[in-house]
């Protein structure tokens, strides 16, 4: 995995971007075209969303859910090194509908902080390949 091609749909997607970034500093030089690569780190789904997880008695949301799904695969040349997996990690937070902008900050940072989880993840489940 020393020269890795990420094949995905999305190359603006935050996982895509932080994952390059961590491949990079784990010391994988990652290669634009899966022609210069050892292996292929495929991205067959990345989905982000948030749930209500509670409302008030008035029915306002009080409390919300973000999560971050991915799905991927390893494979060099004919040869699957990881089948396909997907893993998915969840964040919960209060809301409060006095404090918007606020909130909306929040919701961004633990995103965030949810891929960086995922890719230190992911990047164990390789470095023990």
């Amino acid at each position: 995995m020393s020269r890795t091609y990420i094949a995905t749909n999305d190359t603006y997607s935050l996982f895509y971007r932080k994952l390059r970034d961590g491949l990079t500093q784990a010391g994988v030089e990652v290669v634009d075209s899966p022609g210069e690569s050892t292996a292929v780190f495929s991205i067959l789904g990345d989905n982000t969303d948030q749930r209500v997880l509670s409302v008030s008695a008035r029915n306002v949301p009080r409390e919300f859910e973000v999560f971050y799904s991915v799905f991927y695969s390893v494979e060099s040349g004919e040869d699957r090194i990881m089948a396909p997996q997907s893993l998915t990690l969840t964040r919960d937070y209060t809301y409060d509908e006095t404090l918007v902008l606020g909130k909306a900050k929040e919701e961004e940072l633990l995103r965030q902080a949810i891929v960086d989880d995922l890719v230190r993840i992911i990047l164990k489940q390789l470095s023990s390949l």
